[in-house]
């Protein structure tokens, strides 16, 4: 998103993050802007029960977390590195001036922003039915688009866990394994080497 020349030349430290450290909590203030170096970031949130629901999975070069940085407000959900993460971490102000002084650069946050906020308007709309398959399709479909997954001879690799697959579309992950297999023997996913194609 940001060029890591830029982010420095304004004040960005890298730091580590061990898989399933907590880079910031929900309700906590935000400080800095996020952008991974390299990694995968999750944010999610947990309901009365315990059980997980996943707000979205970021990516290299993506940021995370910027929503309520520029409203000064607390955030809605954790953000969990799923993998050993390095990630770039610039002070707020830093941030705002950056953008400021980057006309480029804030069209470039703005669309992201607006990107984020149709998948999850669409996603929302998706997931208040009650079909799974259905559910599922969407969640791929929009995250081919969205996640940039990789194609390769046997189509996109959806590089979800089943787990995420249900943590982000609210069904049970047994669900989610019956479900794909179900949609492989209709011919829309490809199962290979327990990975899933579209």
């Amino acid at each position: 998103m940001i060029t890591s020349e830029l982010l420095v030349k304004y004040g960005a430290v890298k730091k580590s993050f061990d898989k399933n450290e907590i880079i910031f909590e929900e309700g906590n203030l935000p400080t800095h802007y996020y952008q991974i170096i390299s990694g995968e970031v999750k944010m999610n949130n947990y309901n009365d029960d315990g059980r997980e629901f996943i707000q979205g999975i970021f990516y290299k070069e993506q940021p995370f977390g910027e929503p309520p940085l520029f409203l000064n407000q607390n955030y809605p959900a954790n953000a969990i590195a799923v993998d050993d993460s390095e990630i770039f971490l610039l002070p707020k102000n830093n941030f705002l001036k950056l953008l400021e002084e980057n006309s480029v650069i804030s069209l470039k946050i703005i669309e992201n922003l607006a990107q984020r906020l149709y998948y999850k308007s669409v996603m929302a709309a998706e997931m208040s039915t009650q079909e799974p398959e259905h559910r599922v399709l969407k969640l791929i479909d929009h995250g081919i688009a969205y996640f940039n997954f990789k194609k390769d001879t046997n189509g996109f690799l959806i590089n979800f866990t089943r787990q995420q697959i249900g943590d982000l579309t609210g069904l049970r992950v047994e669900t989610v394994i019956r479900t794909i297999k179900a949609l492989e023997k209709k011919g829309l996913l490809k199962i290979i080497n327990r990975k899933v194609y579209r």
